[in-house]
């Protein structure tokens, strides 16, 4: 878990420096006008994606880890099943979005499709697959082509093309891999029910998870303009930092969270629960304590005005540390099965998010944006953590945590 966990981590620092990096890019190249309706557009291409993946992948992941006892029979039926109505979903959308947001939304069902069979990947153990072409490949492309569009073109609406290009070269890549190693049995009866069942709450969550994730920004454009969206997108760019990480570290721990708590084995759930958020803590609360200090001179690398934003980046550094305290608490909770439970409190946390976003961002703009994301964040961890500890008695940090930092003896067992 712990190499496997640092592969993921590892890739999330790239994929994060990658993105602040294009971020400095685009608002130094362009006005904050451009900028912003830039940002808008990928983040509504980020949701649509997530809303059209169906969070099929988790599903994949579930079922995969737990055919292992079965030598993966049927497994090739799962990803098929998993593939085939994220991919319609993301064509139809690229068709009724074509003539709002251009050429970047043909590349909807690669992006869909990318994510989960990545997530087939996984699902047998193996993180090179994701690290290599999510973590490495596909980021480092991005920034490439808009950085090309910035020195070369300098025309805005290239940008959300050049963004989405990369998104085609990772599913042939990732059919390959899964192709050696996905055994050829037949397709079992019941195979596409079995998954959708498991799946289908979590549709509608991962649904809510990627408008939670992507909706500030087009909040602020709507409610305060696109020159305030790219001053909100910059200030909030390190939060991939801590989203990042919690994302590289779950993709390791979930099939072992998945096969203990199908085993009923309570007390390795725990310890897997508790050693992963030691880890996130250690390595990311470091970071927002750094950005809470020095968030004006950091803000600065984007471009004149934007050092306003110093406000935000605090109230973003506080939020994030108290969503890490609480580990991978829906990660948990799904892998005990409780799909239902786990969208009951996305709804609640993007409920609350509007609300506040709705009250605060007139007259406040960027921070009013900040607050609200803030609110929904706490909802969202507290909630399932409170349900952990009622449930099964979970908790973030107990015994387990002072051993998980024994990093060598943790790394070889």
């Amino acid at each position: 878990m712990a190499r496997g966990g640092l592969a993921g981590i590892a890739g999330a620092g790239v994929t994060a420096s990658a993105q602040f990096l294009l971020v400095v890019v685009v608002t130094r190249a362009f006005s904050a006008e451009q900028a912003g309706a830039f940002f808008t557009a990928t983040a509504l291409a980020l949701m649509v994606a997530g809303i059209a993946k169906l969070d099929a992948g988790n599903g994949l992941i579930y079922f995969i880890a737990r055919a292992r006892t079965y030598d993966y029979r049927g497994v090739s039926g799962y990803v098929r099943a998993a593939v085939v109505p994220g991919v319609v979903v993301s064509s139809v959308a690229a068709l009724l979005l074509y003539p709002r947001l251009g050429p970047m939304v043909l590349v909807l069902p690669c992006m869909v499709c990318a994510d989960i069979l990545l997530a087939a990947t996984r699902g047998f153990g193996s993180m090179r697959p994701t690290v290599l072409l999510d973590g490495l490949t596909l980021p480092v492309a991005q920034l490439a082509l808009v950085t090309l569009v910035a020195l070369v073109a300098d025309a805005s609406w290239l940008l959300p093309l050049a963004w989405g290009m990369p998104y085609v070269l990772v599913p042939p890549l990732v059919l390959f891999w899964l192709r050696r190693r996905v055994p050829r049995t037949p397709y079992l009866p019941g195979t596409g029910r079995d998954l959708w069942r498991y799946t289908a709450p979590r549709s509608v969550a991962a649904a809510i998870q990627a408008v939670f994730q992507r909706l500030d920004i087009v909040i602020v454009a709507v409610l305060a303009g696109p020159a305030q969206a790219a001053v909100y997108t910059a200030a909030t760019r390190f939060k991939v930092v801590g989203q990042l990480a919690n994302q590289g570290l779950a993709q390791a721990v979930q099939p072992r969270l998945v096969r203990a708590l199908a085993d009923g084995d309570l007390p390795r759930a725990r310890e897997l629960y508790q050693a992963a958020t030691v880890w996130l803590v250690v390595l990311t609360w470091p970071v927002w304590v750094v950005y809470a200090a020095l968030a004006p001179w950091l803000l600065d690398l984007f471009g004149a005005g934007y050092d306003r934003a110093a406000p935000v980046a605090l109230v973003l550094a506080g939020t994030m540390m108290l969503a890490t305290a609480c580990g991978m608490v829906d990660v948990v909770l799904t892998a005990a099965g409780h799909t239902t439970g786990s969208l009951a409190n996305l709804v609640a946390a993007v409920g609350c998010t509007v609300l506040l976003d709705l009250a605060l961002v007139p007259g406040h703009g960027a921070l009013g944006a900040a607050l609200g994301w803030a609110g929904g964040v706490i909802v969202k961890n507290l909630l399932p953590l409170w349900q952990l500890h009622r449930r099964y008695g979970l908790h973030p940090f107990g015994r387990h945590s002072a051993a998980a930092l024994r990093f060598r003896s943790w790394a070889t067992a």
